[in-house]
């Protein structure tokens, strides 16, 4: 069966009126011509997270913290990274269901950050990090510590929460990623703790899995990173050989921390 021009033509525009209120790119039409190149041509893909060409062209890694020139004014600095964040973050245009940007909280001069996945349903209703139960959980570790959650700092890779508390995607972790990045830079702590695998996938770059990368230390632009468990993880499996895990990771941060 052939179609004629007339009817062809109409087809291509009832498929690109269907793909413009689908938000899609292109929806195929059989025997349609393919159209023509737009103008002006369409932005690059977005970087695929894992790979490290373009991790280090986002942020550039292989500059250390400390060599980097100090912050003068570091809570002014965070505080123009916040309002630049609401400006231009293509994860929080994009996302839908969110209701507060929860950008970090603690002391913004701490030797110890500690860097979540996401926010979760209490931590967006507040705009807070870790204010739940998994919040709670991390409070005691930090106690235990001998430290209080004044005296560090929490942050999360996505600082808006995904539908449904999803875990993050890559390309969402690599487009709020580099904020995060802008924002260890300004914090420049002594020591990092990432708290679950999303967390540690980002910040070191891995896919390896979080048996395989807590308990030994790791590097972050010149930073020593320590992955643990996530807090909401331990809940979930709140074993005897889990919480001496955790400890034992907590353990060796406050060695770090004291030397």
């Amino acid at each position: 069966m052939t179609t004629d021009p007339q009817t062809a033509s109409r087809l291509a525009r009832r498929a690109a009126d269907t793909a413009r209120l689908m938000g899609v790119d292109f929806i195929p039409v059989a025997g349609s011509a393919p159209p023509p190149p737009p103008t002006p041509a369409p932005a690059p893909a977005l970087p695929d997270a894992t790979d490290p060409e373009d991790r280090l062209s986002r942020a550039d890694r292989a500059v250390r913290l400390t060599d980097l020139p100090p912050v003068t004014d570091v809570v002014a600095a965070l505080d123009e990274l916040r309002a630049r964040y609401e400006r231009e973050s293509v994860v929080a245009q994009r996302m839908e269901g969110w209701t507060n940007i929860v950008f970090g909280d603690g002391d913004p001069h701490a030797d110890l950050v500690f860097v979540g996945e996401a926010p979760g349903a209490n931590e967006d209703e507040q705009g807070i990090p870790f204010v739940g139960r998994a919040g709670q959980k991390l409070n005691e570790m930090i106690t235990a510590m001998g430290l209080s959650r004044e005296t560090v700092y929490i942050c999360n890779v996505l600082k808006v929460r995904p539908p449904g508390n999803r875990t993050p995607t890559s390309d969402e972790s690599a487009l709020d990623g580099v904020f995060l990045d802008e924002q260890l830079a300004i914090l420049n702590p002594k020591v990092i703790v990432t708290l679950g695998k999303p967390a540690a996938a980002y910040i070191l770059g891995t896919s390896d899995a979080m048996g395989r990368l807590r308990g030994n230390w790791h590097d972050y632009r010149g930073v020593p990173v320590m992955p643990t468990f996530h807090p909401a993880y331990l809940l979930r499996a709140y074993t005897k050989e889990n919480r001496e895990r955790v400890w034992s990771d907590l353990q060796q941060v406050m060695e770090k921390l004291a030397t």
